[in-house]
């Protein structure tokens, strides 16, 4: 009997998660469907119900809510309470488990894909939603030099800051501060990320030139396309440019194996995506 699973999100048309996951199920020969479907705004919870009823394993969980997702997740694993939000849920009887893949993926991409090493970087990471607070612990497992958080507004980005400080304070030698767009004028870091979805309408996020130093990698967690942040980085000199597809392709599969115990090789799926 097919097991099915799903992505859900707003908007989810442009997702490439279900063509992601028939590749891993066709690659590791698991009997799985998996499509995307798209929730109300205010109709996450109830989406989330009626799947379970219809049989659901499990779903994925994008853009807005993945911190709703941690509010309905019951049973979580410490990297989802470092991040308190859930992009992976599995349903078990009467039981909804949350994770978090973002960060491993991310991490995946950027060291193993990209070939680009964190150690002792200065990292600048733009946004304060659900993917920035999945990413922010295990960027600073990586043992960064200085993280920055930047957001249009102080306060969530402080909020996130605290909030990961319990988990990070004593276990990482990280600097960690958080600033506004306006004071990033004479900066420069190794590594800048954008985690906010200003991709999504085409808006490139209040950037100074000069951000980026020798050598940096500019990544964006959106994907799909060049990105006005994409094409700001490509013209003030970074030394790699990147969307999230590797990302994107990297937490699947662990996604794919917390619901099937299996591991799914990467990087074919991620040279097919790029070769579409």
């Amino acid at each position: 009997m097919t097991d099915k699973y799903a992505v859900i999100g707003n908007p989810i048309s442009h997702s490439k998660s279900p063509q992601i996951h028939r590749m891993f199920a066709e690659q590791t020969g698991q009997d799985i469907s998996y499509e995307a479907i798209l929730a109300p705004l205010d109709g996450f919870a109830a989406t989330v119900e009626r799947l379970r009823a219809e049989g659901y394993k499990g779903c994925n969980v994008t853009v807005p809510f993945k911190f709703e997702a941690f509010e309905i997740a019951k049973h979580l694993t410490p990297r989802v309470q470092a991040a308190k939000a859930v992009n992976t849920l599995a349903f078990n009887g009467n039981k909804i488990h949350g994770d978090n893949t973002d960060g491993v993926g991310l991490i995946r991409d950027i060291e193993h894909n990209l070939g680009v090493s964190l150690l002792g970087k200065n990292v600048l990471l733009m946004g304060t939603g659900g993917a920035a607070w999945g990413i922010q612990l295990p960027l600073l497992s990586k043992n960064i030099r200085h993280l920055v958080l930047v957001s249009r507004s102080l306060e969530k980005a402080e909020a996130m800051r605290v909030h990961g400080s319990q988990y990070y304070e004593h276990a990482y030698d990280t600097e960690i501060s958080t600033e506004t767009y306006e004071n990033l004028n004479g900066k420069q870091f190794d590594v800048v990320i954008n985690a906010t979805s200003s991709g999504l309408s085409d808006e490139m996020p209040p950037l100074p030139r000069g951000i980026f130093a020798p050598g940096a990698l500019a990544y964006d967690m959106m994907y799909g396309r060049e990105t006005p942040f994409m094409k700001f980085a490509r013209e003030q000199g970074a030394a790699v440019v990147a969307d999230g597809l590797g990302m994107l392709v990297e937490q699947a599969a662990e996604a794919f194996f917390i619901w099937r115990g299996v591991r799914p090789k990467t990087a074919p799926v991620i040279d097919a995506l790029r070769k579409q």
